[in-house]
C-alpha cells in the first residue's frame, strides 16, 4: 500500500443522530473505493463498521470506528461515530485527533437535538464543519425544510454545495453548484452521469453559485480582490477559498447523498480531498508545555494513543495518530507517560473496522493501529529517542448516570473488577469507582442506555452475571451549634487496666472565625485557652479543626494523638447514619490519666466516644450532594421539563435560549438525579440533553433526613 503524505492526508470525524446513517455512508465510501467488493448492511450484521457482537446485537453503533478510503490521491481517515449522546465520549475522543467534522442529517428528521449537540462539541473543539444531508430517497424528505433548519440554528456561514432535483422515493439527480453540472445516477447508484444544468434549474443554480462565490472570496484578501476585479473567480480558486473558509469555521458547505444507494458518494469522497484541510494546513497541536507541534514527516517521533480496544481473535489493539515524524514497523519507542517504559512498534496497520492493511511505515498526521503493546494506555504518548513531547489528556464530559453494580454469585468481585477495569479502557466515560464510604462498587456513564450497553458486553461476552442496584447517596453529617461531652474509659482484668478520660466540646468550622475564649453550658462557664491548633483537610471534603486546650497536665501530650485517632474513627462513620462527617472544631480542654492503666488505646476509645456525645448535642444534621444541571431543551417541551425539575427538589437558577433550544439552569441533589436521564429522555422524545457537574454540599430538608434516620436506625437493628 502506498505510503501517503501528510499533504495527502484527510482526517475527518463523522458524526450524527442515531438512524442518520452514518454507518451506511462509511460501507458506502468503502465500497466505491474498492476497498470492500460488496456492500454489508446494519440489519444483515455484517458492515465493517460495526463489528462487536452488541454493535450487530443492538444495530447501533457502540465505539468510534477507525476507517479509511483512498480516493484520488488522497488517503481519507474517517471515524465513524456513535450516534447516540450516551456514547458522546466516542465523539469527543474523535475530535482530538482529526481535522474536520463531517456532520451526517436525515433529510427525513432535519435538524435533532443530536445536531446541536454534535455541531457544540464541534464549536467547543473549534473544528471545521460540514453538513451532508442523507436519506434524501425516502417518503418524508424535505432538503428545502433541513436547509431552512442549518440557516436557522447555524447562522448564514451555512452554504449550499448541492441541492437534490427530486428528493423523495425517485431521487436520482443533485446540481452540483460548485460544479455547475447535475450529477444523476442509475437505480443502483455508483458512477454518476455529469450533465448540463436543466433550464427549469439555472435561475437557482445561479443564484445559489454567487452566494457560494462570495463566501470563497471573502475568506482570502487575494481571491477577494480578483473577485471585485473580475466578478468571478476559477472552480480551483473557489476551492482554495472555501477550504481556507472551512478551516476557519468560516463557512458550512452542505452536500447531499442518499448512501444506502450509493449516490453521492463519489462526490462527497471527491469533496472531502480538495476541499478538506490536511493536517499540515490546520493549527498545529500543543503539548502539554503548550508547545506547538508541527505534523512534520521529518521530525523527531511522536504518537499519541487515542483508543484502546479489546478486538476478536487479536486481544488489544492500540489505535494513533503520528503527531510528528515517522513510524517505522521495528521502531523502539519510549511512553513517556508511564515513566518512560519501552515498547516496539512490531507491527503497523492502516485499518478500516476489522479489516487491516499491513504497511510499512507511517507519516506525521497519520492515523493507524498497532498490537501487543506491553504497558501502553489510552491517553498514552510514545516517543522516539530524544523527543520529549508529552499531549494532554482527552477532557469527557461528566457522567449523568450512575448505579451500583455486583456479581450474581459471591466470589466474583475480583473477576469483575478486572472486566470492569478493562472496559474503562475501551470506552474513558465508563467510569468505575470503588467507594470504602458506600461499600459498593459504583459505575457512572452518560445515561441508561450506556450502563445497559455495559451490562450486556459483561454478561455476553465475559459470561459473568450481574446485577444493578439502586447507589447510596454519599450523605455527610455535620453540626448546627456548640456542645459539651465528657467520657471515661475504664478497664480492670488484672493486672495492667485502661484508663482514659476526655472533656471535649465541639462547634460547627467556619472559616475565619476564631475559637471562642468562653462557652457556656448548662449556666456553667468553661474558659479556653489554646495551645495548639491542628487543621486537618478531610479526604472527602470540608475539615476538622483539633484545638488543643488542656492546662495543668490533666492528659499527657503523648495521648493527644491516640485522641485525634479517635476523632477520626467518628468523622469516618458520623453518628447519625454512619456517613462522613465534616466542619467540626474540636476542643479538647481537660481530662484525667491514670500513672499505670493509661494508654493509647484508652484515650482514643474516650476521645470517639467522647465525640459521639457531644455531635450528637450539637444540633446534628445531613448533608446532601448537590449538582449544577444544565438542561438543553425544544420550547414545546419546556412546561414538561420544568415541571418534573420542581418534582424533583430542584431550584431553578436562571434560563436562556440558544440555537432553538431553551437552556435550563439549576441546582438538584443527587438522589433526584438518579433516573434523571431517562426521564427528560420520556418527557422530550428523545430531543433534550444534559449535563451535571457536583456543587457542594447543602442541608437536607427535614423530612428527607427524618427519613434518612429512621432507614439506618432499622438497618442498624437488623445487623444486630
Amino acid at each position: 500500500m502506498k505510503v501517503y503524505q501528510t499533504n495527502e492526508i484527510r482526517n475527518i470525524s463523522l458524526l450524527g443522530n442515531s438512524g442518520s446513517g452514518k454507518t451506511t455512508l462509511v460501507e458506502a465510501m468503502l465500497f466505491e473505493s474498492g476497498a470492500i467488493k460488496r456492500r454489508g448492511t446494519v440489519e444483515g450484521k455484517n458492515t465493517v463498521a460495526d463489528y462487536f457482537p452488541v454493535e450487530q446485537e443492538y444495530g447501533y453503533s457502540v465505539f468510534p470506528t477507525v476507517v479509511f478510503a483512498e480516493w484520488s490521491g488522497k488517503k481519507l481517515n474517517v471515524i465513524d461515530c456513535p450516534g447516540s449522546d450516551d456514547f458522546v465520549g466516542g465523539a469527543i475522543t474523535s475530535m482530538e485527533v482529526t481535522d474536520q467534522v463531517v456532520i451526517l442529517l436525515n433529510a427525513q428528521y432535519g435538524v435533532e437535538v443530536g445536531t446541536n449537540n454534535h455541531f457544540r462539541y464541534a464549536e467547543n473543539a473549534n473544528k471545521p464543519v460540514i453538513f451532508l444531508v442523507n436519506q434524501l430517497d425516502t417518503e418524508k424528505s424535505d432538503f428545502d425544510k433541513t436547509l431552512e433548519q442549518l440557516k436557522s440554528d447555524f447562522g448564514n456561514k451555512v452554504v449550499v454545495v448541492q441541492y437534490p432535483v427530486n428528493a423523495g422515493p425517485n431521487f436520482n439527480a443533485v446540481i452540483d453548484v460548485l460544479k455547475q453540472k447535475m450529477y444523476q445516477w442509475k437505480p443502483e447508484g455508483g458512477e454518476p452521469q455529469i450533465l448540463p444544468i436543466p433550464e427549469n434549474e439555472k435561475g437557482k443554480a445561479e443564484e445559489l453559485y454567487n452566494v457560494l462565490l462570495e463566501a470563497a472570496a471573502e475568506n482570502d484578501e487575494v481571491l477577494m480582490d480578483k473577485f471585485f476585479s473580475e466578478g468571478t473567480l476559477s472552480e480551483d480558486e473557489m476551492c482554495e477559498g472555501l477550504q481556507k473558509g472551512l478551516a476557519q469555521r468560516g463557512v458550512f458547505p452542505v452536500l447531499c447523498a442518499s448512501a444506502t444507494r450509493s449516490m453521492g458518494v463519489r462526490r462527497f469522497m471527491e469533496f472531502l480531498g480538495s476541499v478538506a484541510s490536511s493536517p499540515n494546513q490546520m493549527p498545529n497541536p500543543k503539548n502539554k508545555d503548550g508547545k506547538e507541534v508541527a505534523p512534520d514527516a521529518n521530525a523527531a517521533t511522536s504518537m499519541f494513543v487515542f483508543k484502546t480496544s479489546i478486538e476478536p481473535h487479536i486481544g488489544e489493539v492500540s489505535y494513533f495518530k503520528v503527531m510528528s515524524g515517522t513510524v517505522n514497523e521495528g521502531d523502539d519507542l519510549t511512553n513517556i507517560s508511564r515513566h518512560d517504559g519501552k515498547e516496539r512498534i512490531s507491527q503497523l496497520f492502516c485499518v478500516a473496522g476489522q479489516n487491516r492493511t499491513k504497511v510499512e511505515k507511517m507519516v506525521a498526521g497519520d492515523i493507524g493501529a498497532t498490537v501487543k503493546l506491553k504497558d501502553t494506555r489510552t491517553g498514552n504518548t510514545l516517543n522516539a529517542k530524544g523527543c520529549t513531547h508529552e499531549y494532554p489528556a482527552i477532557k469527557y464530559p461528566e457522567p449523568k448516570y450512575r448505579r451500583a453494580i455486583k456479581p450474581v454469585s459471591n466470589g466474583e468481585e475480583e473477576k469483575l473488577n478486572e472486566i470492569l477495569t478493562r472496559m474503562h479502557e475501551e470506552d474513558p466515560t465508563w467510569i468505575v469507582e470503588q467507594s470504602k464510604e458506600l461499600k459498593q462498587t459504583i459505575v457512572h456513564g452518560q445515561g441508561e442506555f450506556h450502563l445497559r450497553t455495559l451490562k450486556w458486553r459483561i454478561e455476553n461476552n465475559d459470561k459473568l452475571p450481574i446485577e444493578f442496584l439502586e447507589p447510596k447517596i454519599p450523605y455527610r453529617e455535620t453540626i448546627t451549634k456548640s456542645a459539651r461531652a465528657d467520657y471515661r474509659h475504664k478497664k480492670q482484668s488484672g493486672g495492667a487496666g485502661q484508663f482514659g478520660e476526655v472533656h471535649l466540646i465541639v462547634e460547627p468550622y467556619v472559616e475565619g472565625v476564631p475559637t471562642q475564649e468562653v462557652y457556656r453550658f448548662n449556666g456553667q462557664e468553661f474558659k479556653i485557652s489554646v495551645r495548639d491548633t491542628q487543621e486537618i483537610p478531610l479526604e472527602w471534603g470540608g475539615k476538622l479543626v483539633f484545638v488543643n486546650s488542656i492546662v495543668g497536665g490533666a492528659i499527657d501530650t503523648r495521648f493527644l494523638p491516640a485522641i485525634l485517632k479517635g476523632l477520626m474513627d467518628r468523622m469516618e462513620q458520623g453518628p447519625l447514619t454512619g456517613s462522613y462527617a465534616r466542619d467540626v472544631r474540636v476542643i479538647v480542654y481537660d481530662g484525667k490519666m491514670h500513672p499505670v492503666d493509661s494508654n493509647e488505646i484508652s484515650f482514643r476509645l474516650a476521645g470517639r466516644n467522647a465525640f459521639a456525645e457531644a455531635f450528637k448535642a450539637a444540633g446534628p444534621k445531613l448533608l446532601e450532594p448537590i449538582y449544577d444541571v444544565e438542561v438543553l431543551v425544544p420550547s414545546d417541551r419546556m412546561g414538561d421539563v420544568m415541571s418534573d425539575l420542581q418534582g424533583r427538589r430542584a431550584v431553578i437558577m436562571g434560563m436562556n435560549s440558544e440555537k432553538g433550544f431553551e437552556k435550563l439552569l439549576a441546582k438538584m441533589p443527587l438522589k433526584e438525579l438518579s433516573s434523571y436521564s431517562t426521564t427528560l429522555s420520556s418527557l422530550s422524545g428523545g430531543r433534550a440533553s444534559f449535563t451535571m457537574k457536583f456543587a457542594s454540599y447543602e442541608l437536607c430538608p427535614m423530612d428527607v433526613q427524618e427519613k434518612l434516620l429512621k432507614e439506618y436506625e432499622a438497618s442498624q437493628q437488623d445487623k444486630e
